[in-house]
């Protein structure tokens, strides 16, 4: 199927947008009114001419059928990625057949896909002199990898010294002496390179004084990470799929070293997380002939959007490697056969008391896992109180809602979604609750993105 045979919907094209400002205003770009020369190719691009509110208009082009998602350009001085220019483009393509007319790209758009395709060439060079330069001196890279592996373990010591000092000192103490202790003792674990444990010690600080029961919950996770001060200290005694996950949770960087597996990978979820530093991108993937899970991980720079966008509903037919880790479904996108196009297919779907335990069996071999994929098959949205749960329409079971589901907007549009009937929900289930990611109405419906 050339690309022009494949038409996003307005609820895929949006999903793509940084924010809640960009959805708005690429929406009202979404009409032919302020575009002009616009086009498309059988290879997966579109482009235009918008008008501003200057005299020249903004000169916008979209790689559809780059393998990391959409790749985009404009002449806009917008910071967001993408910008609303390229979102409306984006929607008016996704409009029908005649919005965009297919033809040859004008030079400006031409110069751009070249400079792309010449400098994705030079990065798969580098990428292969890289690996064959590290190669040559794999003695300087175990030096390097010794030297790391000390500093952690005497960061995983002091962090083991004071943990005890807190609780032989009681946790009352934690509540006293503020989040500054918290925050020093992070430091400490940035120096010795061990940015997964700064990370929990952070979310450590944040307990204190945060409600009832703050006392068990700062101690359960004390003694989580207590557990991978350890498990580093003894990792030579674990075996080898758990010492991977330890190595992992610690922070340490590991390529993808599993065998690639073709697949049709229906494209669940897409979500962002960010902090002062860093926004992180998830994207959930389902194997429809493997079965498998993976989840892709993409990174950008505060403010800035990461690169990799794959629109819920769509499907890739694509090459996947998993990394290492028992019970770690962490992948990377390898070699795209084709561009991602609309799919019928659907997750196979489990009951809620299934759901909870496939949590249980999964904490075996990752016992920091804070949640595990889940597609629920016929719930509904159900108020339970001053809460929600998701209940099964054909059994007695029921998952309550995590506190960050219940105060977005998606909730809402998953109850009118259902409308009393059973829906089938992606999300994460954990032992916070289920956070429903994506959902589909009885029979054939399209995903609805729910974050």
């Amino acid at each position: 199927m050339t690309q022009q045979g494949v038409r996003w919907t307005a609820d895929q094209v949006l999903a793509l947008a940084p924010d809640a400002a960009s959805r708005k205003a690429g929406s009202k770009l979404g009409a032919a009114g302020p575009w002009s020369e616009t086009g498309s190719s059988d290879e997966g691009t579109v482009w235009g001419l918008c008008k501003g509110s200057g005299s020249k208009p903004y000169q916008t082009v979209i790689d559809i059928a780059d393998a990391a998602g959409p790749a985009y350009k404009c002449s806009c001085p917008s910071r967001k990625f993408p910008c609303k220019h390229a979102l409306g483009l984006l929607l008016l393509w996704a409009g029908g057949e005649g919005a965009v007319p297919p033809g040859p790209p004008p030079d400006w758009a031409g110069q751009w896909l070249e400079g792309r395709r010449q400098r994705a060439q030079e990065r798969q060079a580098a990428g292969a002199a890289g690996s064959a330069a590290g190669s040559g001196d794999p003695e300087a890279a175990r030096r390097r990898a010794e030297r790391r592996a000390g500093r952690i373990t005497a960061g995983a010591t002091e962090l083991e010294q004071r943990l005890a000092d807190l609780l032989r000192g009681g946790l009352a103490g934690a509540e006293q002496a503020g989040y500054g202790m918290w925050e020093e003792t992070a430091a400490r674990m940035v120096d010795a390179q061990a940015p997964g444990l700064a990370a929990r010690v952070r979310e450590l600080g944040a307990i204190p004084s945060s409600g009832p029961g703050w006392p068990v919950r700062l101690l359960e996770e004390c003694a989580l990470l207590h557990l991978l001060d350890q498990g580093w200290l003894r990792r030579e005694r674990l075996p080898d799929g758990l010492a991977s996950t330890v190595r992992s949770r610690i922070g340490l960087p590991a390529s993808a070293d599993g065998p690639a597996i073709r697949d049709r990978w229906l494209v669940l979820a897409q979500y962002d997380t960010a902090d002062a530093r860093l926004t992180t991108r998830r994207v959930w993937l389902h194997g429809t002939d493997s079965g498998r899970t993976a989840l892709l991980l993409s990174y950008g720079a505060a403010g800035r959007a990461p690169e990799l966008a794959l629109p819920v509903g769509l499907e890739l037919d694509a090459e996947v490697s998993a990394h290492p880790g028992t019970g770690q479904l962490r992948a990377a996108l390898g070699e795209q056969f084709a561009p991602p196009a609309p799919s019928a297919a659907r997750p196979p779907g489990v009951t809620t008391e299934q759901a909870a335990a496939r949590y249980g069996e999964a904490l075996r071999d990752d016992p920091w896992l804070d949640s595990v994929p889940v597609t629920l098959d016929r719930v509904i949205p159900a108020p339970d109180g001053e809460s929600w749960q998701l209940a099964d329409a054909d059994g007695d079971s029921a998952l309550p809602l995590t506190a960050s589901a219940r105060s977005r907007p998606g909730l809402w549009r998953l109850v009118a979604l259902s409308g009393g009937a059973p829906v089938k929900v992606f999300g994460e289930c954990g032992h916070r609750g289920f956070t429903p990611l994506t959902a589909w109405p009885e029979g054939t419906g399209e995903a609805v993105r729910l974050w």
